[in-house]
Formats: C-alpha cells, sequence, structure tokens
C-alpha cells in the first residue's frame, strides 16, 4: 500500500532528474557555441563515480551491470534550480 509521501518523493526524484538531464542538454547544446572562454568550463563533464561493467554469466543469460555519474556545471546547476522549484511550488 503506498502512501502520499512515497509519490512526493518519486516526484521530488523525477524533478531532480529531469533538471539535470535538461541542464546538461543545455551545456552540450552550449558547448558547441564559444562566445568566451566559460564555456568550457561549463560543458566539461566531471566524472564523480563509474563502477565499470561487471558481467553476470547465469549460463542461460548474460547480465553486464555499470553506473557512471559525470554530470557538468550546468547539469548540475540544474539539478539545484529544479530543487529550488521543488521547494517552491510544494
Amino acid at each position: 500500500m503506498k502512501t502520499v509521501g512515497s509519490h512526493s518523493f518519486l516526484l521530488f526524484i523525477l524533478v531532480l532528474v529531469a533538471g539535470g538531464i535538461l541542464g546538461g542538454i543545455l551545456g552540450d547544446v552550449a558547448s558547441g557555441m564559444h562566445p568566451g572562454n566559460l564555456m568550457p568550463i561549463l560543458s566539461q563533464h566531471y566524472e564523480i563515480f563509474n563502477i565499470k561493467n561487471v558481467d553476470l554469466n547465469a549460463y542461460i543469460m548474460q547480465i553486464r551491470f555499470g553506473i557512471r555519474f559525470a554530470p557538468n556545471v550546468l547539469s548540475i546547476l540544474g539539478i539545484i534550480v529544479a530543487f529550488i522549484v521543488f521547494r517552491r511550488i510544494r
């Protein structure tokens, strides 16, 4: 049985992920433009963690796991803006 609080938490995570994705897209689009020396810094990816691919062979199927989190500065700003917007609408 789901409670109202779990919906709020899922919405919070969804808003943060959407902010990060939109910021990342904006950073990739902005990396093509060269208006100054600031754009390479804003669009450079900074690797926070990287779990290399781990293969699990179960003899009838093979599963590969791995995760990499390497946001750019604009995606981090997108997450911060999404957090502020979420706090204001809640």
